[in-house]
């Protein structure tokens, strides 16, 4: 006999998952994929019962030339209630081309990096002249209606600086918060971080940001994510973002993996009895079909595994 955990809808929703495959993780595969294939699996996943799906990103094409497609994927994908769409703005222009398909989303995620160095070779501009920009973004979005995120990226260590000061990245997420972010996405983009890092770092940004919505972003690079998460889940977040099939990464270490993946998150927390309002089966099924359309082998250990049975 197979012992299953009580159904999430019996336990109030803890947790809130924005999924970031379909932008964080497609645009790292070399190989273009097909609008047909983004759609479709962007559809099952709307399909799970997560509420939050990062869509695309209206970079310059010739920039990510795989997500030069955003337009056409967004006017086709479905737009089931209570699903919210967002999608990620590099600057003013790129949300001038989003609000062209205003009415297929719901919000929008800037971002810049909690170091120079990053953020020059990221964006190609210091920190002072990416806030100036994504400060007249934010305005001119929340005009619009839309939800405003604010990214900040290698936020527990820089790949070319190293340390990074929580109270420099604390200075940043306050700016974003005064010109009209709602939430705040703390970035671990090289897989940098640990758990005792990641508390004593959240421990502080909640007192800082009180009222703002955390939200942290952990890669596995170093096999630490879901420790981060727990780290984080005890220090008070209920936001993450997570990626299917483990897919993305980031071009700096060498060796890089992606996101950790969003089966093995759901995994992790419906054991716990910490409810998402998340169809696990139905993710590990999307992810199976994600792994077809690249052909080949994703990290995530659910994906292999499948989910824990228990025999009694």
């Amino acid at each position: 006999m197979v012992r299953t955990l009580r159904a999430v809808t019996e336990i109030p929703a803890s947790v809130r998952i924005r999924e970031v495959g379909p932008r964080d993780g497609f645009q790292n595969e070399p190989e273009i994929i097909p609008s047909a294939d983004k759609v479709r699996l962007i559809d099952m996943l709307a399909a799970t019962g997560l509420q939050r799906l990062e869509v695309t990103s209206f970079v310059r094409p010739d920039v990510i030339p795989q997500l030069a497609d955003a337009s056409d994927v967004l006017s086709r994908i479905d737009r089931p209630e209570g699903v919210s769409y967002s999608v990620l703005i590099p600057n003013e222009r790129g949300l001038d081309r989003a609000l062209e398909q205003r009415d297929r989303f719901d919000e929008i995620n800037v971002f810049l990096s909690a170091t120079e160095s990053h953020n020059k070779r990221n964006k190609n501009r210091t920190i002072a002249e990416s806030l100036e920009d994504l400060g007249r973004t934010v305005v001119r979005a929340r005009g619009k209606g839309l939800r405003c995120e604010g990214v900040i990226s290698v936020v527990f260590g820089c790949p070319y600086e190293g340390e990074v000061s929580p109270d420099h990245v604390l200075e940043i997420a306050e700016r974003l918060v005064e010109m009209g972010c709602e939430e705040v996405s703390f970035g671990d983009t090289t897989g940098m971080a640990n758990p005792r890092q990641v508390g004593e770092f959240f421990a502080t940004a909640t007192d800082r940001l009180d009222g703002v919505q955390l939200t942290a972003h952990f890669h596995n690079t170093r096999g630490q994510g879901l420790a981060n998460v727990l780290a984080a889940y005890d220090a008070g977040v209920r936001s993450f973002e997570s990626s299917f099939g483990e897919l993305g990464g980031c071009p700096v270490p060498r060796g890089a993996t992606g996101n950790i993946a969003t089966e093995d998150l759901v995994s992790m927390l419906h054991e716990m009895g910490i409810a998402t309002g998340i169809d696990l089966g139905a993710l590990i099924h999307a992810s199976r079909a994600v792994q077809e359309v690249l052909g080949r082998p994703l990290g995530s250990h659910v994906l292999l595994a499948g989910p824990v049975e228990w025999q009694s």
